[in-house]
């Protein structure tokens, strides 16, 4: 036995600078990617969608057909006031409730059929007790985002006051020397003459967590592919003899069985593949059976869960071959660190910094988000995220198979092939 004490250890600046790298690495790049991405979502926003429609039908106005909803649409659409944040997209009402069920818009303003003349009429029923204000509909979609949904109904809701001040503008202009006869009541509202109403543009069921169900169930599958990864790694290793398990105070070690490290990660492949059935069935028993999340579509759930783990596990497979030791630190990174914040699921990604909007590109949380919130709330409509999740999933996986069987395949053609540690004294007392 040595003599050393083994808390000298803790005297080798070695290990303090290696393990202190590490982790102030990790601590900033976790701040940078979760408070950097939402830090203000507001200035970063740019073309946010949001639908603008003028259902108004118009009304003869002293001989002349006038059409009120048209001029306020036109005037939005326009408008510079927003600095290029919100993209108007000008649509009918068949639209914007088929771009709002397929979360292609975070809102919408609404103009009614009955605008002009409920405005028109303001000013020949000013004078009596009850005249009926004009209205304008501001649509939200929490099942977007509640962020987007937020910021969206913001924008929406002053536009239509601004437009209500303009209208305002415009009836008192034409009232003349008459409006001075209106009750001071009257001439208020002749000011400011439309009232704004809040509607739910695609209603959730109340199991739906506010919208949020779709995120922090594809969070539960990313995370059980990634750490079942490092599980199954760990297992595969100990199964071929080349490293110890631990089980409390007992050491449990096989006898070593050579692999090769393409081998090696084709087992591990395989009991993800094989064990993602389980894996897959027990995060909806446990969503949908147990806490009663709102479900529909359950098979095509099921299996879209199924690969989504055995995508997400065998990505996570192959950076742990490709890196060794190191890899936990980069799949923890692709998978959570630089997912979470670009998963498009609380914060848009109008509202994220242009690297976050890159990263969102391939980043594998945001594709399975996309196509769990389509089987969820949009009645598994293909292009409203499901056809761009199963492609982004085949890419990924296609992707792992090649970088991962690639690298470790040219690891063993450059004989850097796996030596149990305890073979090495072994080696190197054997005779020449």
């Amino acid at each position: 036995m040595s003599g050393i004490h083994p808390f000298r250890v803790l005297r080798a600046k070695p290990l303090w600078i290696a393990n202190g790298v590490i982790t102030g690495v990790l601590a900033l790049l976790f701040t940078v990617f979760y408070v950097g991405a939402n830090v203000d979502p507001v200035d970063h926003m740019k073309n946010l969608p949001v639908g603008l429609v003028n259902a108004d039908k118009g009304a003869a106005v002293g001989g002349k057909q006038v059409n009120l909803g048209a001029r306020i649409t036109e005037s939005i659409k326009k408008s510079t006031a927003s600095g290029g944040k919100i993209d108007w997209k000008v649509m009918d009402e068949k639209e914007v409730k088929e771009e709002i069920g397929k979360g292609k818009l975070y809102g919408a303003l609404v103009v009614p059929a009955d605008f002009t003349s409920a405005t028109t009429a303001l000013t020949g029923t000013a004078t009596a007790g009850a005249p009926t204000r004009p209205t304008l509909t501001v649509l939200t979609n929490q099942s977007a985002g509640s962020v987007g949904s937020s910021l969206a109904r913001t924008a929406t809701t002053q536009a239509a006051e601004s437009a209500s001040l303009q209208v305002g503008k415009e009836l008192t202009s034409q009232g003349g020397t008459g409006q001075a006869k209106l009750p001071a009541a009257a001439r208020v509202l002749l000011a400011d003459p439309v009232a704004v109403t809040v509607e739910d543009g695609h209603p959730l069921d109340s199991h739906s967590g506010l919208g949020l169900t779709a995120f922090y169930y594809s969070l539960v599958l990313v995370v059980c592919g990634m750490l079942s990864a490092n599980v199954i790694s760990g297992q595969v290793d100990h199964a071929l003899g080349y490293t110890h398990n631990d089980m409390g105070p007992l050491r449990l070690h096989r006898p070593l069985i050579r692999a090769t490290r393409v081998q090696t990660l084709a087992i591990g492949s395989t009991l993800m593949a094989g064990l993602s059935l389980l894996m897959g069935s027990l995060v909806m028993a446990g969503a949908v059976g147990l806490m009663g999340m709102h479900a529909s579509h359950l098979p095509l759930l099921w299996l879209y869960s199924v690969c989504a783990i055995a995508v997400s596990g065998i990505g996570a497979l192959t950076l742990l071959a490709v890196f060794g030791t190191p890899g936990m630190l980069v799949v923890t990174l692709v998978f959570i660190g630089m997912a979470v914040p670009t998963a498009n699921a609380t914060t848009p990604l109008q509202a994220l910094p242009g690297f976050y909007r890159f990263l969102a590109e391939f980043e594998p949380l945001r594709q399975i988000t996309g196509g769990i919130r389509s089987i969820l709330y949009y009645d598994a409509q293909a292009d409203a995220g499901l056809t761009r999740g199963w492609v982004m999933m085949a890419v990924g996986l296609a992707a792992a198979a090649l970088f991962g069987f690639g690298v470790t395949g040219w690891y063993d053609r450059r004989g850097l092939h796996r030596i149990p540690a305890e073979s090495e004294p072994e080696k190197a007392a054997a005779p020449a």
